[in-house]
């Protein structure tokens, strides 16, 4: 049986052969297949739905044979009013525009949006990223948040010991007040799950909204030493502790 599941394991559609390789985006792989310029065993293929045997198949893009990329473990601070798509139809800035020396193809482990500022991990490590992703897996993920109202201690309780969403109660959180002004409430929460749009979805159920949101930490990650649309590769020791906190095993 596990090497039943280490079989499926190796079988992959050509669109993430070549993402996974460092190569593209899996939307634009599926673009190259279409026009032809992917083969499998020397066969052009152009469908994204063949299946792929890494332990056998031989992969080419425009001739050449396509090899699976080292790994690539990017934190960046991103910025607000960025994107986390590879390419948008609006026309946005994306932060891939923040990456123009990274020459490979690395996907974000999880997302931040539009309006949302601070850490992001990109990475071609598929594995990790699905991981870190994994609400089964209890990473945590730190954000400060301006409310737009002060928050008395019975919301923060609220927030702390969950809160009722569309799709369900949320888990119990870690809530610190930072700091208070005239009107606004200033805190910390520390979340381990990743719904969409999720603390200003925890906010809007206690009464108040989310002015202003910054991601500071993921596990061990913080944003120490960056500034604002900054990037640095990740140290081997906190790709390792990334993936013990994460619960990676190695590979088959």
């Amino acid at each position: 049986m596990n090497r039943n599941i280490h079989k499926e394991k190796r079988l992959k559609t050509p669109d993430r052969v070549l993402s996974k390789a460092g190569l593209g985006s899996r939307t634009e792989a599926r673009s190259w297949i279409g026009a032809g310029r992917v083969r499998v065993n020397g066969k052009v293929i152009r469908t994204p739905d063949h299946w792929v045997d890494l332990d056998r198949d031989k992969v080419t893009l425009d001739g050449k044979p396509v090899a699976e990329a080292e790994r690539r473990y990017i934190l960046l601070y991103k910025p607000k009013g960025y994107v986390t798509t590879y390419r948008d139809p609006q026309g946005r800035p994306t932060v891939y525009d923040l990456l123009p020396d990274v020459d490979q193809f690395v996907g974000t482990a999880g997302r931040l949006d539009l309006d949302t500022s601070g850490l992001l991990l990109l990475t071609n490590d598929n594995q990790l990223a699905e991981a870190l992703t994994n609400p089964e897996h209890r990473v945590p993920k730190t954000y400060l948040v301006k409310a737009s109202t002060r928050l008395s201690d019975g919301q923060l309780e609220q927030l702390a010991g969950g809160v009722e969403l569309s799709d369900g109660v949320t888990r119990a959180a870690i809530v610190r007040r930072i700091r208070e002004s005239e009107k606004y409430t200033f805190l910390e929460l520390t979340i381990t799950e990743g719904r969409n749009r999720q603390v200003r979805r925890m906010l809007e159920a206690v009464g108040s909204k989310v002015l202003k949101l910054v991601r500071t930490n993921i596990g061990i990650l913080s944003l120490t030493g960056l500034r604002i649309g900054e990037w640095r590769e990740l140290t081997a020791q906190e790709v390792a502790a990334l993936k013990k906190a994460a619960r990676v095993t190695k590979r088959g």
